[in-house]
């Protein structure tokens, strides 16, 4: 039987197109917070607010005279290209914390990077706590994360940011990827706190040695102002114990926790927090 004809008429191969078409851009993750807190009647209060794209705040009815803003990605984690700008600002007087619904997780990137920027302004006699939960860093993720804090001379706060290399209790190893960090931070304008935290390529080889993690898969830092830094950096070097060490820096109370899991982390942060925070760590942190 003779295959049908189709009279020089032409019709084009679906699979074909298919095949020969170019793969469709990926959708990234964009998020965008300002809050502005201050004091009034006695409170701390909402002052402004704006919040776009994939973050969103939630404050919750707490006691005492602390304003708590939860932070939540709705995108449920970042990777390449993805990019979150957060900013806060403490008025005179007032009191923020702020944290996060829960950790971050840094996936696989195939291309570009995750890029998160955190600005936070103080005024004078102000108190900020910047308390987010620990990001994951998953295998070949690629992360560069920006914190920059201006606080008055009369300011406090206590600032902390902690990493976990894969989950343990998941069997998962991150053998490579990227992750860089900024901070800097200026009392009165003028520069008191600079760091710069950098893995590259081969995580698993680089964060073996003594003078790194010494094998940890977890670390924490914690930067404090406080009235009476002497006080609580004994506080805190307890609370510590041998799994890092604080120091008093230019003002400061500077601290690093190491450890070989997450859970083990969190057991000697809370701890150091809670000696800074002013009773201000989340419920949202409890073991």
């Amino acid at each position: 039987m003779d295959e049908p004809t189709t009279d020089g008429l032409a019709f084009a191969d679906p699979l074909a197109d298919e095949a020969s078409a170019s793969p469709p851009a990926l959708q990234r993750a964009r998020g965008r917070l300002v809050l502005t807190v201050r004091r009034s009647g006695g409170r701390t209060r909402l002052e402004d607010l704006h919040q776009a794209g994939c973050l969103k705040l939630r404050f919750p009815k707490l006691p005492g005279d602390t304003s708590e803003a939860v932070m939540v990605n709705t995108s449920g984690g970042l990777t390449g290209g993805d990019r979150l700008d957060q900013s806060f600002a403490v008025g005179a007087v007032a009191r923020l914390c702020v944290t996060t619904q829960a950790c971050e997780r840094i996936y696989r990137a195939s291309s570009g990077r995750a890029e998160v920027a955190t600005t936070i302004r103080i005024a004078e006699d102000g108190f900020l706590a910047w308390l987010p939960q620990e990001t994951i860093l998953f295998d070949e993720s690629a992360l560069t994360r920006r914190l920059d804090l201006d606080a008055a001379a009369g300011a406090r706060f206590v600032v902390s940011e902690s990493v976990i290399l894969g989950r343990e209790m998941m069997g998962e190893t991150v053998r490579t990827g990227s992750f860089r960090e900024s901070w800097r931070i200026r009392i009165g304008s003028r520069l008191a706190f600079a760091e710069e935290t950098r893995l590259e390529g081969p995580v698993a080889d680089e964060t073996t040695a003594a003078a790194s993690l010494g094998g940890n898969r977890a670390f924490a830092t914690l930067v404090a102002r406080q009235k009476t830094p002497e006080v609580h950096l004994d506080a805190v070097r307890a609370a510590i114990g041998e799994a890092g060490g604080a120091s008093l820096v230019d003002g400061l109370i500077v601290a690093r926790i190491v450890a070989p899991s997450g859970y083990l982390l969190r057991k000697r942060l809370v701890p150091a927090i809670a000696a800074l925070a002013e009773g201000a760590v989340p419920r949202i942190w409890s073991l």
